[in-house]
């Protein structure tokens, strides 16, 4: 089940593939909205809009720094590289899947589906050794006497398989009973429905050539019906589609009328914006993000990234570190592992606010400078991964003389020697 999941044995499977081993049995029929069309995951993925939005939020969480730290008792972190955890979020949780992909794909399914489902595969010290992920189209949660709950999968041969919870890596996005994360495309499926007619209306607008149909004056009458339903039908195959544009010739006094664009479809695009920034308000998205620029300026573009960050990205990543670190590591893991997704790379900004920032933390001691190299990408250097302490702070005395504050500051060193007049040729100094 789990090969045939991953390497696309036999042929492709579409979304309309009827075949045995197509898609079609296991996608969800979707929630019809009150503009006609059934919106599912699938379908409403034929949105720009909701594609856009997908991607945007699976790609810019796959791109995310992840790190396993071990918490020290002094406060500070220790990295954990050498952890199984971080080998499967960071390098390979599994045997079919890059990190990259493996999270990109996963967030997809939570964007669309409100849910996420991993099978653990452990070894017998009780380290995870893969995370193989399972369709949640397939998958249903079923209540048991005890008040527990499991999870059956229908894989793509039909067959159903049982999974303990134990066996599974559930990521749930916001939830009302707290087992199962409610699905954006079902909750607001009017809109994305509303979006849906728009584009087909749209797709048959402009197969007409974009220009609403007209009407034929006949000063007569048709002799019968048929007469008259035979020449409509003539016209439209002589005059419509790939044959739009070619010269109409009309018999009898007939003559053509050219129809205008009504109020409603001048309007028409501006719906369709309308609706863009609907949807993109359902994930959180700056329209932006998805190409609506209309009313982004230079000036606020950086700032709707960095609370695209901050507010949007932010929760899932700790959705995501809260998760591992209770169902992945478990309560009783010993040592105390955190798990953290950084979203501070992701907000650097342009190459002047990058080095603004790096010199203010390091010449206040927040920093030491090889921490602001390795942000840039650069190789540490020896003798540079020591706080620098500014010590040209002073107290103007009434006569308008400076007394430095503290003269020679406990455990520090002077970073100069001095020139022989007993002031140091440096106002910075290296912690001792």
């Amino acid at each position: 089940m789990l090969v045939s999941l991953f390497s696309g044995r036999g042929p492709r499977a579409e979304g309309d593939d009827r075949s045995p081993w197509g898609n079609f049995w296991f996608e969800p029929v979707g929630l019809r909205s009150m503009g006609g069309p059934r919106v599912s995951s699938l379908s409403a993925m034929g949105l720009p809009a909701v594609w856009s939005c997908v991607q945007v939020l699976s790609k810019s969480f796959a791109l995310m720094p992840v790190m396993v730290y071990e918490p020290q008792e002094n406060g500070a972190r220790k990295k954990r590289r050498d952890h199984w955890l971080y080998r499967l979020l960071k390098k390979r949780p599994n045997k079919f899947q890059t990190a990259f992909e493996w999270r990109q794909m996963l967030m997809g399914h939570l964007a669309l589906r409100g849910n996420a489902f991993c099978q653990i595969t452990a070894n017998a010290r009780g380290e995870i050794t893969d995370l193989l992920p399972l369709h949640p189209d397939r998958m249903q949660c079923e209540l048991l006497p005890s008040g527990d709950y499991r999870y059956r999968f229908t894989d793509q041969n039909g067959k159903t398989i049982y999974y303990t919870r134990g066996e599974i890596w559930h990521l749930r996005w916001f939830s009302q009973d707290g087992i199962v994360g409610m699905s954006p495309i079902e909750i607001m499926r009017e809109s994305l429905g509303e979006g849906m007619s728009m584009q087909s209306y749209a797709a048959r607008f402009y197969a007409n050539d974009a220009r609403p149909p007209g009407w034929i004056e006949f000063p007569g009458t048709f002799a019968t019906k048929a007469a008259k339903l035979n020449f409509r039908e003539t016209w439209q195959e002589m005059q419509g589609g790939k044959n739009r544009g070619k010269v109409a010739v009309l018999e009898r006094g007939m003559k053509y009328h050219e129809l205008g664009l009504k109020l409603a479809d001048q309007q028409f695009i501006e719906a369709r914006a309308a609706n863009l920034n609907d949807i993109a308000r359902i994930w959180g998205i700056p329209p932006h993000k998805i190409g609506a620029l209309e009313r982004s300026t230079n000036n606020n573009i950086e700032h709707q990234s960095i609370e695209f960050w901050t507010d949007t990205m932010w929760p899932w990543a700790e959705m995501w570190e809260n998760s591992a670190e209770v169902f992945l590591l478990g309560e009783d893991y010993t040592p105390e592992l955190e798990v953290e997704f950084d979203i501070a790379p992701m907000m650097r900004g342009d190459g002047v606010a990058r080095a603004t920032r790096i010199r203010s933390l390091v010449l206040s001691g927040v920093m030491v400078p090889n921490e602001g190299r390795q942000e840039e990408g650069l190789d540490p250097i020896d003798g540079l991964d020591r706080p620098l302490i500014p010590v040209n702070m002073g107290i103007m005395e009434e006569d308008g003389e400076v007394e430095v504050v503290g003269g020679e500051t406990p455990g520090t060193k002077p970073a100069a020697p001095d020139d022989g007049s007993g002031e140091r040729l440096s106002r910075m100094t290296v912690a001792a």
